[in-house]
């Protein structure tokens, strides 16, 4: 099964992704340190490195479903084509893809949690606030390929354990 992560930055991907991954023992891939890898590398960040991360992330992704494991996706997946790569790699291979999107009602605990964030991606700066605030506009609406496949929406309000608890349930459906 392919796992993919969905929401804004700060809105819990990360933590739900590493918590569910460890309770269903599956890797996941994360898109931001490979971007981060990418650019120390030496390419220019006016390159399309976000890209380049996903197009990795599909690559790695699809040597771990061929061995015969499951995979969650840790990316933010904000617009159609990014979703139905991870549709399209699943209907390759025959995998079932199912997306748990993460939200945060609170805007003041979404806002705290983005200001208190250190992932030490030495090339890649943190999101601000009013980065996050701007990316509300390009967050598109679930449509395309991926619109048909099962999505669990999350409000990470919730404890974590709670909200493990319920992708559990959702994966096992």
């Amino acid at each position: 099964m392919l796992v993919a992560m969905a929401g804004l930055p700060g809105s819990g991907k990360s933590t739900v992704a590493e918590e569910l991954a460890g309770i269903i023992g599956v890797p996941v891939v994360s898109v931001d340190p490979l971007e981060s890898a990418i650019l120390r590398a030496g390419i220019d960040a006016d390159q399309p490195t976000g890209l380049a991360a996903y197009l990795v992330a599909e690559t790695i992704v699809d040597v771990v479903l061929r061995s015969g494991q499951g995979v969650i996706v840790d990316a933010v997946n904000a617009v159609a084509p990014a979703r139905d790569q991870w549709v399209l790699l699943g209907a390759r291979l025959g995998v079932d893809v199912r997306f748990i999107e993460t939200v945060c009602t609170d805007v003041s605990l979404h806002r705290r949690r983005l200001e208190e964030r250190r992932r030490d991606l030495l090339h890649i700066a943190e999101p601000t606030w009013h980065a996050v605030e701007q990316s509300l506009d390009e967050y598109a609406p679930w449509s395309g390929l991926a619109e048909s496949r099962p999505r669990l929406t999350l409000d990470t309000v919730a404890p974590v354990p709670q909200l493990v608890e319920q992708a559990v349930r959702f994966l096992r459906a």
